[in-house]
């Protein structure tokens, strides 16, 4: 048995893609998306049909109107792939504007109810900010489930396990870009600071009793991934799911609700002066969550310039 069928004993997978025949091929249970996967499957020959449908089915419509029907597209197209859920991600505009992010939310489950998917098969994607978590726990409130992403430190997750958020993705890779940039040191195994930023938030969140599910996100290579067997969900690209398929040895259960409180942080009480100060102290959770969304912003806007282009 590959490392693949074994991860998938101990945790669900998740592609994190927008290409419909990677999905097809590694047969995961969910599917995740982004403005930069996104950006990157319209570029393909064989997805830009999905674009130019798009416009051309929406004439006169704002180009973020069109954006939205792109990614209902999209979204629609990888739920025949997968029997779980898909992640569509709100424009990282709107992070700062948790009313911005609760009308967005509400249009884009409208748009995917309109084309026949029931609600419970989309989890809508938000920058987990301050604005963002409290758009969050609004939406979850009216039954629309929430992805909270960016997320890099542990008073975000418990922000958002506050709030009801059904899940967030903490990104492994980007949290060891940081720190190996910062000490020069090519971490590896359970040494890596990502891998340990997920375990610490997993066995918080088991130990403390949140229901919110932990996806560990953003991989390097299948080290990090294999350190997290057991997290809830783990979203991998085509290319680390290629690997793993490919890879035989055994995979070995390193998460588990038994052993949490082992290794679980003590409880914080949560408010917004002392997540923006535990975030202000975390220089990496600061300098990576504001980069973030900087890049979700520019990808995005790349995608309207394609719209543009069309109309």
């Amino acid at each position: 048995m590959n490392q693949l069928e074994q991860l998938k004993q101990y945790t669900t997978v998740v592609a994190d893609t927008g290409d419909f025949q990677s999905i097809k091929a590694y047969a995961p249970q969910d599917a995740t998306t982004n403005p930069s996967l996104i950006l990157k499957a319209v570029q393909k020959d064989e997805y830009k049909p999905l674009l130019e449908k798009a416009v051309r089915d929406n004439p006169g419509a704002s180009i973020g109107t069109i954006v939205d029907h792109l990614l209902i597209a999209f979204g629609t197209e990888i739920l025949k792939y997968v029997p779980g859920r898909v992640s569509t991600e709100i424009d990282a505009a709107l992070s700062f504007d948790t009313e911005g992010n609760v009308a967005k939310g509400r249009e884009l489950i409208a748009l995917y109810e309109k084309a026949g998917i029931p609600r419970e098969r989309v989890l809508i994607k938000i920058a987990s900010t301050w604005e963002g978590i409290r758009a969050s726990e609004i939406l979850e409130k009216e039954g629309i489930r929430t992805n909270m992403t960016l997320l890099f430190s542990l008073c975000q997750a418990v922000a958002c396990g506050e709030a009801g958020s059904q899940l967030i993705s903490p990104f492994v890779g980007r949290i060891y870009d940081w720190y190996k940039k910062s000490t020069g040191t090519d971490y590896q195994g359970a040494e890596d600071p990502g891998v340990q930023s997920v375990k610490r938030i997993y066995n918080y969140y088991r130990t403390h009793g949140y229901k919110t599910e932990v996806m560990g996100a953003s991989f390097r290579n299948t080290s990090q991934i294999l350190e997290l067997a057991g997290c809830d969900l783990l979203t991998i690209s085509p290319d680390l799911l290629q690997k793993l398929a490919d890879t035989t040895g055994g995979v070995e259960r390193k998460l588990s609700v038994e052993t949490a409180a082992a290794d679980a942080p003590a409880k914080i009480a949560i408010d917004e002066k002392t997540f923006r100060f535990m975030l202000n102290e975390d220089a990496m959770g600061t300098e990576k969550l504001a980069e973030g969304i900087r890049a979700f912003v520019a990808d995005a806007g790349k995608l309207k310039q394609m719209i543009a282009a069309l109309r």
